[in-house]
Parts: C-alpha cells; sequence; structure tokens
C-alpha cells in the first residue's frame, strides 16, 4: 500500500505540474489575442504588417544590427559609396510622400472635419473614417522607409550623422505609428503626423538638393531653420496633447505617457543639437574649417599645374613645356628619343 500511495501521489503531482504549464501557456495566448487582436481597431488589424508585432520587431532589429554592428564592420576597409543618384530618387519620393500625407491630413481631417480641441476616433466603415485610417496606416509605413536614412548614413561613413538623437528619433516613430495604426487610425493623435509631415516636406527638401552637388550649396542656407522647425512641432504637439487632460476628449489619454514625455525629450534633443550647430562659436568654426578646405584643395590644384608647367618633377619624369625633355632616362627632342 505504501509504494501504491506513493505512485498515486507522484502521478498527482504530475498532472498537477502539466494542468499548471498548460494553463500559464493557455493564459499567455489568450493575453497575446486580447492585446494583439481583441483591442485593436477590427479595420487595419488584417493590413500588412499590422496583424502581429513580431514583422515590425522584426525589421527593427535587422535595422539596429546593420547600424549599430554589421555595417560599420563591413564598411571598415571598404571607401563608402556616393549614392548622389540614388539619394536624389530616394529623397525626391520622401517629399512627395510627406506633401501626400500632409495634404491628406489636412483635406481628409484637420481643415474640413476635425475640432482643434477634441476629436474621439471614428471606427465607422465610413468613406471618410477609412480615408483617415489609411492615411495613418501609410504615415507608419512611411517611418520604416525613413529608415533608409540611416543605412545612407552607414554605407556613405558619415558616422558623425548617426547620433543618439537620430537613432533615439527612427527607433522610437516606428513604434508609436504602428500602435496608432493598429488600435486607434484616426483622431486626436493624427495632428502630430500632419505637422511632422509639414516638417518632412521642407526637410527632405534640403536633402535633395544637398544631393545634387555642391553648385546648389549657395542655395541652402536655411538649414538652421530646419531644426527650428523640428522644436517648433514638438511645441505644438505638446499644447494640443496636453488638451486631453482638461477635456474629456473619448480619446485615450493613457496615449500621453507616450506622447508627452516624448515631446519634451525630443525638443531638448534637437535643441541640444541646434546650440551646438549653429551657435555663432560654432558656426564660426564650421566656416572656418570650410575655408580651410576650400584653400587646401586650391593651393594643392595650383601646385599640380604649376608642376606641370615648370618641369618639377612628377611619378618619376621631369615635364617640360620646352622641346626637350627628360624621362624614365630617355630624352625626347624635337619629337626624337634618344637614349641617355
Amino acid at each position: 500500500m505504501g509504494d501504491d500511495d506513493d505512485d498515486l501521489t507522484m502521478n498527482t503531482s504530475s498532472l498537477h505540474s502539466g494542468d499548471l504549464a498548460s494553463t500559464t501557456n493557455n493564459s499567455l495566448v489568450k493575453f497575446y489575442h486580447k492585446v494583439f487582436w481583441d483591442l485593436s481597431d477590427p479595420r487595419t488589424r488584417d493590413w500588412f504588417l499590422l496583424t502581429s508585432p513580431i514583422p515590425g520587431i522584426g525589421i527593427m532589429v535587422a535595422y539596429l544590427y546593420f547600424v549599430l554592428s554589421w555595417g560599420p564592420r563591413h564598411m571598415e576597409h571598404r571607401k563608402p559609396f556616393v549614392l548622389k543618384h540614388t539619394l536624389v530618387i530616394y529623397n525626391f519620393f520622401q517629399v512627395l510622400l510627406s506633401f501626400w500625407l500632409f495634404y491628406e491630413g489636412l483635406e481628409g481631417a484637420w481643415l474640413r472635419h476635425y475640432s482643434w480641441k477634441c476629436e474621439p476616433v471614428d471606427f465607422s466603415n465610413s468613406p471618410h473614417a477609412l480615408r483617415v485610417a489609411r492615411g495613418v496606416y501609410i504615415y507608419f509605413l512611411a517611418k520604416l522607409t525613413e529608415l533608409l536614412d540611416t543605412v545612407f548614413f552607414v554605407l556613405r561613413k558619415k558616422d558623425k550623422q548617426i547620433t543618439f538623437l537620430h537613432m533615439y528619433h527612427h527607433t522610437v516613430m516606428p513604434m508609436i505609428s504602428w500602435g496608432a495604426a493598429k488600435y486607434y487610425p484616426g483622431g486626436h493623435g493624427t495632428f502630430i503626423g500632419v505637422i511632422n509631415s509639414f516638417v518632412h516636406i521642407i526637410m527632405y527638401s534640403y536633402y535633395m538638393l544637398a544631393a545634387v552637388g555642391p553648385q546648389l550649396q549657395k542655395y541652402l542656407w536655411w538649414k538652421k531653420y530646419i531644426t527650428t522647425l523640428q522644436m517648433g512641432q514638438f511645441c505644438l504637439a505638446f499644447m494640443h496633447s496636453f488638451q486631453l487632460l482638461i477635456y474629456d476628449c473619448e480619446y485615450p489619454k493613457w496615449s500621453l505617457v507616450f506622447i508627452l514625455p516624448n515631446a519634451i525629450f525630443f525638443y531638448f534633443l534637437f535643441s541640444e543639437f541646434y546650440n551646438k550647430a549653429y551657435t555663432p562659436e560654432q558656426q564660426a568654426a564650421y566656416d572656418a574649417a570650410k575655408k580651410k578646405k576650400n584653400d587646401d584643395a586650391a593651393a594643392a590644384a595650383a601646385t599640380l599645374t604649376n608642376g606641370k608647367a615648370n618641369g618639377v618633377p612628377q611619378n618619376g619624369r621631369i615635364v617640360q613645356n620646352g622641346n626637350g625633355s627628360v624621362a624614365n632616362g630617355k630624352s625626347s627632342v624635337n619629337g626624337k628619343t634618344k637614349s641617355a
């Protein structure tokens, strides 16, 4: 009887362990299904990259791995890519995409239909509600395409451009816009996307013109004002979102946990960047370095030209303007070559 009791106790314990594991697994599955399916907007949850968070996480992990590890190691002993035409086309595409998003945001929402104080999400299947949801979804996809900004920096070996501000911005924005497209595609939160799209029209226009070549540099004096615009958008986003704390807008107040701290954080990061890049001292240092670079290039070109004209040895040869010259141990007079 003692052995039978022990066996019964062991079997009961095993069953309880199995039941506990099964219950835990079922609870996790139910939690995952509730969070990523039941709570999501039924209109958008089947759309590409919105069904599950896994594809989006995979894209972000691959992006960070390339930018922070594989890319720099791959380019370490290679010459930087120029990518002139690629950059012109890419930035032109971003200008068009940002213009479309800005137009859709105004025409489809903020100029005609939305209240500037409070605006809930319209979860209906009306043409207008679906238009707004589509705009939020395209905005999310646009944030993914903008990851190429950093990829191009790596390929061009522009390491100084890959700052903490740049990386944080390009990592956080796709995640926030994914959540908006999946759960709340419309309403109060779309205001941020509209003003951000306007800023990107200006920003990518600058990048496109800068990629054309140095012949346009004298027309690009307005670069620092792009940073001012970016700082302004965070102020507007903060003030507009802050209304959710004052009024019952039928828009989730918990979204402020993401919006308000990031608006403040981004503002101070961009402000710090502005102070480092565009204060009079920094601008003077930049102008001096640029002038020195141009003077050195001009001096090198003058030395090369004078060297050819005055018979300065170059690559083992002596070049003269007269009818006679000596090159590689042979002399040439009036077109005839004689051994030296």
